[in-house]
């Protein structure tokens, strides 16, 4: 679609169980990285596993001949890989500012007792810390490393690190905001209304410019022209 990769899952549990065993990226594609992702970003989503995190992606898919495809938001897909692996599987968590990256590990410690958590780090890495982090990550061999940076830092990131150690990669941008209750996500009415854009836009209103761009991907998929 557009150049652009995007696996069709009927639902979450076949792209936890795809992603078993793979040193890839889990790269959460939406209307706006379809729209606007660059040759570096669609390289990166193309050489790992691209799913369909919004509406426009799931839109794009059945448009493509792919009926059963379900929308799987990265905002809960990482809390089920942590729900099924927490005392089986090593978690590394990566982004946001310390205040929520701290608030975030004290919650999920709270829900998921016995979570083995073997490291962590707010999402503002200088350039002479790369090579500890690199370091570290190669000593403690985590199984999943979940990246909140935004896009495309955390790609960039999690390419770079997947380089030297195996696991799942998973991008999330502002999920541990949501989870540490900084930021609120949309009522379920409307997410099940497919209205959680309109939600944003209204909660954060400079993403205007932002969401204007996606009347041309709207425009694209009435003509067909993906």
């Amino acid at each position: 679609m557009n150049g652009i990769r995007i696996f069709g899952f009927p639902d979450r549990e076949s792209l936890m169980n795809f992603s078993q065993g793979k040193n890839e990226l889990l790269v959460a594609v939406n209307a706006e990285k379809i729209r606007n992702a660059d040759t570096e970003l669609k390289e990166v989503i193309n050489r790992n596993i691209g799913y369909p995190d919004g509406v426009g992606a799931v839109w794009a898919l059945r448009q493509k001949g792919l009926s059963n495809v379900a929308k799987i938001p990265g905002v809960e897909l990482w809390l089920e890989f942590v729900k099924k692996y927490h005392r089986e599987k090593k978690f590394y968590f990566i982004g946001a500012k310390e205040e929520i990256i701290q608030a975030t590990v004290g919650k999920l410690k709270s829900e998921f007792p016995g979570i083995n958590l073997v490291g962590y780090r707010n999402g503002y890495i200088q350039p002479e810390e790369m090579l500890g982090l690199e370091k570290l990550i190669t000593e403690i061999k985590p199984d999943f490393v979940f990246v909140a940076m935004g896009s495309p830092a955390q790609e960039r990131l999690m390419t770079k690190l997947s380089a030297i150690h195996p696991a799942i990669y998973i991008g999330l941008g502002g999920s541990f905001d949501i989870y540490a209750g900084k930021t609120k996500r949309a009522p379920e009415w409307m997410i099940n209304l497919k209205l959680e854009w309109f939600y944003r836009l209204v909660t954060e209103p400079k993403r205007i410019g932002r969401q204007l761009k996606l009347f041309g991907f709207v425009k694209n998929m009435l003509l067909k022209n993906y």
